[in-house]
């Protein structure tokens, strides 16, 4: 009997290989101190809807995506609030996003070190290394004015074999998506423009769905 069942252990082991993981995805939340406590809000709610959108719920669990969330803003300003986890199925991703609509402030009062961020982010992918793809998304609503240069930092991740994809969050013009895209996103990377922080659930929605469904439009 014991030999019958591990011989059917092992043909359902082969029939149904484990799945292996698509993309490791670092998550970025802007806390420098031009964000104030509605629009910390707003980031933190419009991560977690996007994380109920049954399209990305469905690409996340397919491709066995692994999820991180940092907080970022100044010099040495820059945490990993939630630590890797698999998205093994819908209840994983569901919880995920509980947990990150409950997050804290990680910095208050701080300046926007964005190369710094892109660097610590470069130094959080061994816990997932055997997923194919890595990608730090950036989001923010300005330019650097503090830390070591940004194009450095987006060289480095390059040679890594990172991609850094962005959300740039404009209050009138596109002087930051213009930014994003100069100096931030890699050269697979993309940068989608939020018109405000409002439009920030939208457009990290369209990000995240980018990114694990492949659409590339």
């Amino acid at each position: 009997m014991t030999g019958r069942l591990a011989a059917l252990a092992l043909t359902v082991l082969t029939a149904f290989p484990a799945r292996a993981c698509d993309t490791a995805l670092l998550l970025s939340i802007d806390v420098s101190s031009s964000i104030d406590v509605g629009e910390y809000r707003i980031q933190v709610d419009g991560l977690a809807d996007a994380l109920a959108d049954p399209e990305i719920v469905d690409a996340l669990v397919q491709g066995q995506v692994a999820l991180a969330v940092m907080q970022w803003s100044g010099v040495g300003a820059q945490e990993l609030v939630m630590g890797w986890e698999r998205m093994t199925g819908p209840a994983a991703v569901a919880g995920f996003g509980r947990r990150a609509r409950q997050m804290e402030r990680a910095f208050v009062n701080s300046d926007t070190a964005i190369g710094d961020a892109v660097l610590f982010g470069l130094g959080q992918f061994g816990p997932v290394a055997d997923c194919t793809r890595a990608v730090i998304d950036i989001s923010g609503d300005g330019t650097e004015n503090a830390g070591g240069s940004t194009k450095a930092a987006r060289q480095r991740a390059e040679r890594q074999g990172v991609i850094i994809n962005g959300i740039a969050i404009e209050s009138i013009g596109v002087a930051v998506t213009s930014f994003y895209r100069l100096a931030v996103i890699t050269r697979h990377g993309f940068v989608v423009t939020a018109r405000g922080h409002l439009d920030y659930p939208r457009a990290i929605k369209a990000k995240i769905k980018r990114e694990v469904t492949k659409v590339t439009g």
